[in-house]
């Protein structure tokens, strides 16, 4: 598969980078990145209280408003508004059950967007099939070996990388279907019964060790993931230049 260059020495100025991670849950998304930079520094922001988030300092408050006020002052930002308003499941015919019993999602897409490039950071967005980010690049679980498929749209800002090669599934995932239950070697890392993953499942296949929370467990991102993001965004930086914050 295509991989960005492997980068063997972080040079000083990469040591001090400053990341925010907007919607940050657990920090999934934030472990990644540490993985992936020597001495990087990173903020979680999260509407609810996280207490188990693995980062360097956390935020509880709206994400689109910590990003508009703060945004600048960081070097990289990553946001992962929730998927519930956004994916296909909850447009159309089903947008409007959900709106008649009472269940409705906010769509913070735009809104996110919107204080992201205000901010003129470089910033990546991610989301699920049918949602309104841009598809500059797509990751699958099957990409780095995980338990997991979960495939992730990602809207890249102010910076570019390529899209590495999608190998083939291995098999199905492993639970009930149509009326057909079927083993394989992913578990569905979201819901509750029907042989869906139980914790210690998520947390292996995810690569998550740090929480035991079931619903926050199946709402992060694997940490794999933006740890290929982060260094394709160190290779594009060593390409066009670093721009630190102020």
């Amino acid at each position: 598969m295509t991989q960005p260059t492997t980068i063997r020495r972080v040079p000083d100025t990469f040591r001090a980078l400053r990341v925010l991670d907007a919607y940050s849950c657990i920090g999934g998304a934030t472990k990644g990145i540490k993985d992936a930079v020597p001495g990087v520094h990173v903020t979680g922001v999260d509407i609810q209280a996280q207490p188990d988030y693995c980062g360097d300092a956390f935020h509880q408050g709206d994400a689109v408003e910590f990003i508009r006020a703060h945004g600048h002052e960081f070097d990289f930002i990553h946001a992962s508004p929730p998927c519930q308003g956004e994916g296909a499941p909850t447009k159309g015919t089903n947008r409007a059950r959900n709106v008649a019993i009472g269940r409705t999602y906010p769509r913070l897409i735009t809104p996110t967007r919107a204080a992201l490039e205000a901010t003129g950071r470089p910033y990546v967005m991610e989301n699920v099939a049918g949602s309104e980010v841009r598809k500059d690049l797509r990751l699958c679980g099957e990409m780095f070996g995980l338990g997991v498929l979960m495939h992730r749209y990602f809207e890249l800002g102010g910076w570019t990388t390529v899209q590495p090669v999608h190998p083939r599934h291995r098999g199905y995932v492993r639970g009930w279907r149509h009326g057909v239950y079927r083993e394989g070697p992913y578990v569905a890392a979201y819901g509750a019964g029907g042989g869906k993953a139980t914790v210690d499942e998520i947390r292996e296949a995810k690569g998550i060790d740090w929480s035991t929370d079931h619903l926050r467990l199946r709402e992060a991102l694997p940490p794999a993931y933006t740890a290929w993001i982060a260094r394709a965004f160190l290779t594009d930086r060593l390409t066009v230049g670093l721009g630190t914050a102020a």
